[in-house]
């Protein structure tokens, strides 16, 4: 039930993510992220799957699991540790332009309110890895293309 829960957050987040991202550069106010390297080698695609499995891992357990558990012990209102954990993940992606990090903290209050409601991380894990397969491993497939 979890891979599935984390299939359909991905694409929520996703779809409107892409459309955010292509936007955003129309207008000039993302910047141009290059989530894979120009040389191409035959370990490229699997450091690319490990490295989106380490985001998931590292980005939810500390900026959901951990964060949204510890404000909650220090009595924080669940709004407030979602706010909080939404804005951590926002500004640690303004690298990326206002536009994704708007983006970034959009998906994190929705992955925070779900960890609130249910206490699951492993959705969020998945939902986290396939967006970022997608990015590393899509921009290979099509790269400057779009």
């Amino acid at each position: 039930m979890d891979v599935l829960v984390g299939i359909a957050l991905a694409a929520v987040i996703g779809i409107p993510g892409l459309g955010l991202y292509f936007v955003g550069r129309t207008l000039g106010a993302t910047a141009d992220v290059i989530p894979a390297p120009e040389q191409v080698y035959w370990w490229t695609i699997p450091i690319l799957l490990l490295s989106a499995l380490q985001n998931a891992v590292v980005e939810e357990v500390i900026a959901v699991g951990y964060l949204m558990t510890r404000l909650r012990d220090l009595q924080w209102g669940p709004w407030a540790a979602i706010a909080a954990s939404a804005a951590l993940r926002g500004t640690y992606h303004l690298y990326q332009g206002f536009g994704q990090a708007l983006g970034n903290a959009v998906m994190g209050a929705i992955f925070a309110w779900w960890f609130h409601r249910t206490g699951r991380l492993w959705p969020l894990l998945v939902a986290h890895t396939l967006l970022d397969v997608v990015a590393f491993v899509g921009y290979l497939a099509v790269g400057d293309r779009l």
